[in-house]
């Protein structure tokens, strides 16, 4: 099977003039409609979707993101790694903004968000100590040093609830944490991508430092938009170039195969309807 890439991220990607073939697809999902139709297209001969985080326009706030609607649309189009783009805070000194940071792992400190495909009378808990495809991660970093980008690798990125900022001592906990980034979108996605055995990986764009730098004036709001129209452009070039290289990635990683051992329910206790409902992501192993 040919490999699809999927991003998660904002409508500024999807003026992409490399992206042909270009047609919206409406989706529904047993779990809602996802943010925003789907957008496919090819980039070479690599096939990428295109999904809107927060939906046309920016109009869902991190906590009413429909994120399993997200995934499961992207994974029943076909989808097989889903690459997340991301505005932070940066939460280390070296960190600058407009620098790129692959991140690798997640402090999730979320509230309430529905996190898991499972439920509904079928249980599985899928592994989760490196909770981003290696393979993708690496091509990622690898694509970024070769566009001559600034970027960093193996961060920890705090996923909190907002939609409020941190405030002063809720940064410097974070820092305490040994965390580079703090965002508000990775936390439930990068869990459901790992039960749709999806490949999935993180390109966080760091837009401003966190309050934490106490002493010094607050970022201004023109540098933040400054800094958030310099990354689109980094994160579009950074799109073509991947859609190219991730034909050529084995999936040789365990995600294709998360499920293997995470369902414990006997199979012939799991419901019909369950079933059928989670058929488009868990066939395989259904």
């Amino acid at each position: 099977m040919n490999n699809v890439l999927a991003i998660i991220g904002g409508s500024g990607l999807y003026s992409l003039p490399e992206l042909t073939d270009v047609k919206k697809i409406e989706v529904d999902t047993p779990f809602g409609a996802p943010s925003s139709p789907v957008v496919e297209g090819k980039i070479g001969d690599t096939r990428v979707l295109f999904l809107a985080r927060h939906g046309e326009g920016h109009v869902f706030l991190p906590t009413e993101v429909n994120y399993r609607a997200n995934v499961f649309a992207l994974k029943q189009q076909g989808a097989t790694h889903l690459l997340s783009i991301s505005a932070v805070g940066s939460l280390k000194e070296e960190i600058v903004p407009g620098d790129l940071v692959v991140t690798r792992q997640y402090i999730d400190r979320t509230k309430g968000r529905p996190s898991t495909f499972f439920g509904d009378g079928v249980v599985g808990h899928v592994m989760f100590a490196d909770p981003v495809c290696p393979e993708l991660s690496d091509l990622v970093f690898a694509t970024a040093t070769d566009l001559q980008f600034t970027v960093h690798d193996n961060a920890t990125l705090v996923v909190m609830e907002g939609p409020a900022f941190s405030t002063r001592a809720e940064s410097h906990l974070h820092r305490s944490f040994g965390a580079e980034l703090i965002g508000m979108t990775a936390m439930p996605e990068a869990k459901l991508a790992r039960e749709a055995e999806l490949c999935y990986g993180t390109l966080a764009l760091a837009t401003d430092y966190d309050c934490w730098r106490e002493g010094e004036e607050d970022v201004s709001v023109d540098a933040v938009v400054a800094t958030i129209r310099s990354n689109v452009e980094k994160s579009r070039k950074m799109v073509v170039a991947l859609a190219a290289r991730v034909a050529a990635l084995s999936r040789g990683c365990a995600c294709p195969v998360a499920l293997d051992t995470a369902i414990i329910t006997d199979r012939d206790k799991i419901p019909e309807s369950t079933r059928v409902k989670l058929a488009p992501i868990m066939g395989r192993v259904l």
